[in-house]
């Protein structure tokens, strides 16, 4: 295997999480006799720039498909970021009516919204057709397609279509081709215009043990060295950078065009690269210790599960998220150890889990089951998720986090 961005060969193993199904490949009742389909999942750093990929063993068009189960707009703290984010864009960058904002992988509209109540135009680009035809349903213009340098070129740039805001929220983890995103992203930015994206920070997941993060649907798991260098390889040049506690721990880089571009560089860039480098991670060696700690974890889970088990204890879970999937999957969890998953979004009730097949399940069982434990699978909603089923103190009910280690809240 060779690095998605430099072509290096990959020699250096961070992780090997064995086999896993697509982690929002959730199943129907019928499809729990038949075969269910699993692929490898093992995780390479490269030793040259130090993006941390997946080889794409399931390819991205079967992922994300037309039936793609993931809705952005059933977290509300989620929505409460979008929000804030849409007010200080308009006001740092002074949008208006005239203005074009786009986003990549738009989903439901969910952060497009936002833009649209100010009556600033906006176009999705999103290539679930169940989830776009959400957000068209709330008057957000929205293109059905996977964003690349072909599209940036033939369906923007050649229409006369430059944004000048480009924002793109969880999804650069999620390109196969890395470099031809990129590449796409110079070709479609207006001369003066902004693109700021959102991922998760590889110095969390690394601190802090997060393996739960890795799944097919993330082919690179990304730091701001190592997505500095992708950028100003195609022309494009960071001004700022943010650190945010969205997902566990985030980045939200600013870039413009580095010939056109008309914003000063922010001290934060500089700032960060050094943290990241006292922190270790331009040092192969600082990720060799990665997977003994995950199997730590799994230890001190498996057996608080088994303790529980044995001692009649009703376990449960809340969040039906990919990072729970992979989690489950990973720990060797199935239903019977865990009755069921609580999940706020009907497009996963009644279905059930991938690999686990725990069934997912409305929250209205909870008052009437009284479960003994919850375990939070989106750890990085903790706040949201505690603070919502607060009532289940009431029969002493108790929550469980897994990561970074096994806590009773």
């Amino acid at each position: 295997m060779r690095c998605r961005h430099c072509n290096n060969e990959l020699q250096f193993e961070f992780i090997d999480l064995i086999n896993s199904p697509a982690s929002n490949s959730f199943l129907t009742k019928e499809q729990l006799n038949e075969p269910e389909l699993f692929f490898p999942l093992k995780i390479y750093v490269c030793d040259k720039c130090f993006l941390v990929q997946v080889d794409e063993y399931k390819k991205s068009t079967d992922i994300f498909n037309h039936e793609y189960v993931y809705f952005s707009s059933y977290s509300t703290s989620w929505l409460a970021h979008c929000k804030k984010y849409a007010d200080k864009m308009c006001e740092r960058f002074s949008l208006n009516q005239n203005s074009l904002v786009m986003e990549i992988a738009s989903n439901d509209g969910y952060m497009l919204q936002y833009f649209h109540e100010k009556g600033i135009p906006t176009l999705g680009i999103e290539p679930t057709k169940n989830t776009a035809e959400v957000a068209i349903s709330k008057g957000i213009n929205t293109i059905v397609d996977f964003f690349s340098t072909k599209f940036a070129s033939e369906s923007l740039n050649n229409k006369g279509i430059a944004p000048d805001l480009i924002a793109a929220k969880n999804v650069l983890a999620h390109v196969p081709d890395i470099n031809d995103f990129v590449k796409g992203l110079k070709i479609a930015l207006g001369k003066q215009g902004v693109i700021t994206i959102e991922f998760p920070h590889l110095l969390k997941l690394v601190q802090e043990c997060q393996f739960d993060t890795i799944y097919h649907e993330h082919f690179s798991y990304l730091s701001f060295y190592t997505v500095n260098k992708i950028f100003e390889s195609y022309g494009l040049t960071m001004f700022d950078v943010e650190e945010l506690p969205t997902h566990g721990g985030s980045l939200r880089i600013y870039a413009q065009h580095k010939d056109t571009g008309i914003n000063t560089i922010s001290d934060n860039v500089a700032k960060l690269l050094q943290k990241e480098k006292d922190a270790g991670l331009l040092d192969i060696q600082s990720y060799s210790d990665f997977k003994n700690r995950a199997d730590i974890i799994r230890s001190h889970f498996n057996i608080f599960i088994s303790e529980q088990n044995l001692k009649g204890k009703k376990v449960v879970a809340y969040g039906a998220a990919a990072k729970g999937n992979t989690f489950l999957n990973y720990c060797g969890t199935k239903t019977g150890q865990i009755n069921y998953c609580i999940d706020a979004s009907p497009h996963k009730q009644n279905k059930y889990m991938p690999g686990s097949h725990i069934p997912v399940v409305s929250e209205d069982i909870l008052k009437q089951d009284k479960p003994d434990y919850i375990i939070i699978l989106p750890w990085n909603l903790r706040t949201e998720i505690t603070e919502q089923l607060s009532y289940v103190r009431e029969w002493g009910a108790k929550f469980v986090i897994a990561i970074p280690e096994l806590t009773i809240i």
